[in-house]
């Protein structure tokens, strides 16, 4: 919060971005990581940033990265925003071969108006669904109708903060095939992850 009110979260995405750029041409080396595609996380202000799209067409040119090798993580709060000139910064990097998931879905701002306009390839459903999921019908319900939409709107579905083997359990059994949680780990630095991933 407290770069996002100062102005630094625009040039802490920024080198966000490049550094992801570098990490994903570094990963494209290598056939046990060639594979993997990195998500970051991008804020409202550093995406309505005048520069913001040309940035990442840039740095993803400069890198040589594969189609798709990048995912720009977006919150439903970008929707109270201009969405005629979201879906345009969208679409140009979209072409560029940036895809686009939209984090914590489901936890407030979502319109299905919007979402059939956005070129999201992704939803994330948020973690307060998948917490109690086990044990509230109503929390399993939505997640099984948003993993329906989701299907019928030709997006991946991933769900956030699976911790339990009984929540994979169900999740697959709903049709979710993509997961982040710590039932699989918790945050880990890059060389680690590398050696995991390798």
């Amino acid at each position: 919060p407290l770069a996002e009110e100062t102005g630094d979260i625009v040039e802490i995405g920024n080198w966000l971005v490049r550094m992801a750029c570098s990490k994903l041409q570094e990963w494209q080396a290598s056939d046990k990581t060639r594979h993997l595609t990195l998500a970051i996380n991008v804020s409202s202000r550093q995406f309505r940033e005048e520069g913001f799209p040309e940035l990442v067409t840039q740095a993803v040119r400069n890198a040589g990265l594969r189609t798709a090798s990048l995912k720009l993580e977006l919150t439903e709060s970008l929707m109270l925003q201009n969405i005629d000139d979201m879906v345009a910064r969208m679409e140009n990097l979209k072409a560029a071969g940036v895809t686009f998931s939209l984090d914590d879905f489901g936890t407030g701002y979502s319109s299905l108006a919007y979402l059939k306009r956005l070129p999201l390839s992704q939803l994330k459903i948020d973690r307060s669904f998948v917490r109690d999921m086990a044990r509230d019908r109503n929390d399993a319900a939505l997640i099984k109708t948003i993993i329906g939409m989701a299907e019928n709107l030709n997006l991946e579905v991933l769900a956030e903060g699976v911790e339990e083997a009984e929540q994979l359990t169900l999740l697959k059994d709903m049709g979710c095939h993509a997961y982040q949680g710590y039932y699989f780990s918790k945050p880990v630095r890059l060389e680690e992850f590398e050696k995991l991933a390798g």
